[in-house]
């Protein structure tokens, strides 16, 4: 997409990280993949997680909402929020999507595509998921948090089917309204989510380290439906592992303590600088 561009933007990131005196990478994927591209001493990279403000994202209800958007409150819904885009996972959710439990809703908010050749995609996949079930949702506008964080809080689950994702911060989000996420066991995801306890991680062999596509696409979407199945099924379960994942929020990813060791890092980095300079 950048063209020749490219070749810039990789000159500007390697002359940046090469010159850095301190790199922080926001999970430990990240932390390899900035050591492997641009050959730079792991000693200089750290690993600092993003965080969420807890205090916005909370439960938060809004039964007129739903209906305002099509969603019917009293069915379950799959929840999915994101760009349009191949490295977000979309076309495999929707391919997934003809495994869920019939009965439930799968509500895509879901806008901003990459290219038009992805959004002609994604959209003729979604036609053919809805002439084959109902309750499939499209939200096309980008919704403002606090809609985001209600649809967060009414979904039984929240799903995350990326190929590729440095962190994946919608599912700290998700989390912290107190609902279950199912997302693929790639990059930052394995280090938000904990298998059994606040979701499932699906695995996710990809091509190659430049090709993201599932190498197994049926078998990868036939495992991510069963563990969404598994929550439409078992509303206790899916309870107890969202309120799992807010109290493992606010112990690892609350802005509070991120910022905190983002300070302190700070401090070591411009502290072990002046020393090399005296």
């Amino acid at each position: 997409q950048l063209g020749n561009g490219y070749f810039l933007s990789r000159w500007i990131e390697n002359h940046a990280y090469n010159t850095a005196d301190g790199i922080i990478a926001v999970s430990e994927q990240m932390k390899t993949d900035v050591i492997e591209a641009y050959g730079v001493s792991p000693e200089k990279v750290t690993v600092i997680h993003n965080g969420i403000d807890p205090e916005f994202y909370k439960p938060t209800f809004d039964n007129n909402l739903l209906v305002e958007l099509g969603i019917n409150p009293d069915v379950p819904f799959v929840l999915f929020v994101g760009r349009i885009t191949r490295q977000k996972g979309i076309s495999q959710l929707i391919e997934a999507a003809q495994y869920f439990d019939a009965t439930c809703q799968i509500v895509l908010c879901a806008g901003a595509p990459d290219t038009p050749e992805i959004a002609a995609e994604t959209e003729q996949l979604i036609s053919k998921l809805k002439s084959n079930r109902d309750g499939v949702i499209l939200i096309s506008e980008m919704l403002p948090r606090e809609k985001i964080k209600v649809l967060y809080s009414h979904a039984r689950v929240f799903a995350c089917p990326s190929l590729y994702e440095p962190f994946g911060i919608i599912n700290l989000e998700a989390m912290s309204c107190e609902t279950p996420v199912v997302g693929s066991a790639v990059g930052g995801i394995p280090e938000i989510i904990v298998e059994n306890e606040t979701g499932y991680l699906i695995p996710l062999e990809s091509i190659s380290r430049t090709n993201f596509n599932p190498k197994n696409p049926e078998a990868f979407q036939r495992n991510f439906a069963e563990k969404i199945n598994l929550l439409l099924a078992d509303e206790n379960l899916a309870k107890t592992m969202g309120k799992a994942g807010r109290k493992r929020v606010l112990e690892k990813f609350s802005w509070e303590s991120i910022a905190k060791t983002t300070f302190n890092y700070y401090e070591e980095v411009i502290s072990k600088f002046e020393k090399e300079k005296a």
